[in-house]
């Protein structure tokens, strides 16, 4: 696991203007095939959390996750672990609104045929609708953020919103938040819940 995670900082030094070489060493040393891209921190922790309740070792099998910061950088990191760089097989989850900005960067990529899973609005809002509001907002109580959660409610920009949409962006507010409750959202999933995005990504895998 240390060194995928130490390709990730490789990659992401890579992506910022540095060399390729320690990225490709490391990729040859792992033997990647696949590298999974992801628009941040949270969506990562998601991905590998119900890659361990499945019993999968994706490092082992191959496949990398990489956190993109940000979906902009698609096309950036698409050139660097795609067709033209390191020549791995690409795959990803991506948001509805942002799909034309990464069939832009696959395209110049030459990863067109690439496989990319959908999320209406955010990998958050998947898990949030599959748990059911209720749920969310019980994890939320047990992870000792039930005060802040009831003071973000009061907020008059929350007056109204639909409880979906304010748990989503209440997990948005803190830094950190979403990273960490990526991973206890796909945890409190039941076996059917899995949003099909995450689960299509995962079996392809």
């Amino acid at each position: 696991m240390e060194d995928m995670w130490a390709f990730r900082d490789a990659v992401g030094c890579w992506a910022a203007g540095g060399p390729g070489g320690p990225a490709g060493g490391l990729a040859v040393r792992l033997g990647l095939r696949t590298a999974v891209l992801l628009e941040g921190l949270s969506d990562l922790a998601a991905v590998e959390a119900l890659a361990v309740r499945r019993g999968r070792d994706l490092a082992a099998e191959g496949v990398c996750v990489v956190s993109m910061g940000g979906a902009m950088n698609v096309g950036r990191y698409a050139g660097l672990l795609g067709p033209p760089g390191l020549g791995l097989h690409l795959t990803g989850l991506c948001d509805e609104r942002e799909q034309p900005y990464y069939e832009r960067g696959l395209k110049r990529a030459g990863a067109r045929g690439s496989g990319f899973f959908v999320c209406a609005a955010d990998l958050e809002d998947e898990l949030i609708r599959a748990l059911g509001t209720a749920t969310v907002e019980e994890i939320i109580r047990v992870e000792g953020d039930l005060r802040a959660w009831q003071t973000f409610l009061r907020q008059p920009a929350q007056d109204g919103r639909p409880r979906q949409q304010q748990l989503r962006r209440f997990l948005g507010t803190k830094k950190g938040r979403k990273i960490r409750y990526g991973g206890l959202l796909v945890e409190a999933l039941a076996p059917g819940q899995v949003p099909a995005p995450l689960e299509d990504l995962l079996t392809s895998l």
